[in-house]
């Protein structure tokens, strides 16, 4: 039986796994967030397996991985290197790595962006797929599904003044990142080490 590794168990990270589960392998989720290790153990499949995210828990399972998806976000910030390149050199050869977090400039070391006209490459024997806006290859589902995500925030903003719909709506206000030139989002702030603006003190 295969073995998937996924590292980071946010949307992407469960939905890669579900896939994974889906066609028979064993998959490993790891995450930092024990909160979030609970509530996916009460909604994934019993052939899906929850590790916390260390050095430790990720060297042991490697080994054996055949895949590697790495699915780390951390909003408005660069992604963490999670997987170093030792790490990668334990895998099988010919494993799989996709690093889904590679717009945000990856969380696996050997990591580099790619493209959809040249997507892979290989480096110690294991094969790299880092494709930069990996959901441009299937343009038209993506849209839509943007779409029907953000059209209500849009549609809330239309209809109110913008001040009292970020007052009003916690989700807009941590969208917001920058507001009358001034920076609003904290990880944005703290990478370009620049001041940052509590949103409420600027109305």
């Amino acid at each position: 039986m295969s073995q998937i590794l996924v590292i980071g168990g946010g949307t992407v990270g469960t939905n890669a796994a579900k896939i994974a589960a889906g066609i028979g392998a064993n998959v490993i989720i790891f995450d930092i967030n024990l909160n979030r290790l609970k509530y996916l153990e009460d909604i994934l499949p019993k052939n899906i397996n929850l590790l916390v995210s260390n050095k430790h828990n990720i060297e042991n399972e490697i080994k054996d991985a055949d895949a590697l998806i790495g699915a780390v976000l951390v909003p408005g910030s660069a992604a963490p290197k999670i997987v170093s390149e030792n790490m990668i050199k334990m895998m099988q050869p010919n494993s799989i790595v996709v690093d889904v977090a590679i717009d945000q400039g990856g969380c696996i070391e050997t990591s580099k962006p790619t493209s959809h006209s040249n997507p892979v490459f290989k480096i110690h024997n294991i094969l790299h797929y880092c494709v930069t806006n990996m959901p441009g290859a299937f343009a038209r589902t993506s849209t839509f599904a943007l779409t029907n995500a953000t059209l209500p925030y849009i549609l809330e903003i239309a209809n109110d003044k913008l001040e009292k719909t970020i007052l009003r709506n916690k989700s807009i206000a941590n969208g917001l990142n920058i507001y009358k030139g001034k920076i609003t989002n904290k990880p944005i702030a703290d990478l370009f080490n620049l001041h940052f603006y509590n949103i409420s003190d600027l109305f």
